[in-house]
């Protein structure tokens, strides 16, 4: 496959990471949304401060963001360009890492935007059904166990990487970058951790979120 076509399925997944739901549909609504709630531009502040219906539409928003990623846009990529059967993974991966990085760091916001954790999501419904199953059930158990979102979404993260490694342990490529979006994702947590440690990060179902 020459450069050129991962080069623009790249920049295609990253635009289309880019998109910045949970903006736009505060900005139809006559807020904006980064000056509210936790400040973050994902499905949780979007529910916190425009509802469970607007919320939940941008979550599903944020996980079809990664999973189109690595599916149409690569299915698009094997229309125009000449792909061997062993490409297709690494540039599921990569369409699949640009996604995450579009989202978290869109170009439309000045290179600010959410945390990443729907639009992961999205990307390993596609590469990795099982292992997402898994960090899914984590992710939940944790949330009724302590009632705070960002603890989920750690756990669920660290659970995706570690489950990913042990139900695929030859596929190097796919460990590695799931580690790494594992450890992005616990990065763009870091105030959320600053508060847990505090005492002050809001518990699931408060309204406000204290910054």
């Amino acid at each position: 496959m020459p450069i050129s076509g991962y080069i623009l399925t790249a920049l295609g997944a990253y635009l289309l990471g880019s998109i910045p739901f949970g903006f736009l549909a505060a900005k139809a609504k006559g807020i904006d949304i980064r000056s509210v709630g936790s400040g973050n531009i994902g499905a949780t502040n979007a529910m916190r401060v425009l509802g469970k219906p607007i919320g939940i539409t941008v979550l599903l928003l944020d996980v079809l963001k990664g999973y189109v990623a690595c599916t149409w846009l690569v299915s698009l990529a094997l229309k125009y360009f000449t792909i061997s059967p062993e490409q297709v993974e690494p540039l599921q991966i990569v369409s699949g890492i640009c996604a995450v990085l579009g989202h978290n760091y869109t170009c439309w916001l000045k290179f600010k935007g959410g945390k990443g954790i729907a639009t992961t999501a999205g990307v390993y419904l596609a590469l990795a059904p099982w292992a997402l199953l898994v960090a899914l059930v984590v992710f939940i158990l944790a949330i009724l166990f302590t009632k705070y979102v960002s603890v989920g979404s750690i756990f669920g993260a660290i659970a995706l990487a570690a489950t990913v490694w042990i139900m695929s342990p030859n596929n190097l490529l796919l460990g590695i970058v799931t580690t790494a979006l594992g450890a992005l994702a616990i990065y763009k947590h870091k105030s959320n951790i600053q508060r847990l440690m505090a005492g002050t990060e809001n518990r699931l179902g408060q309204k406000k979120e204290t910054k």
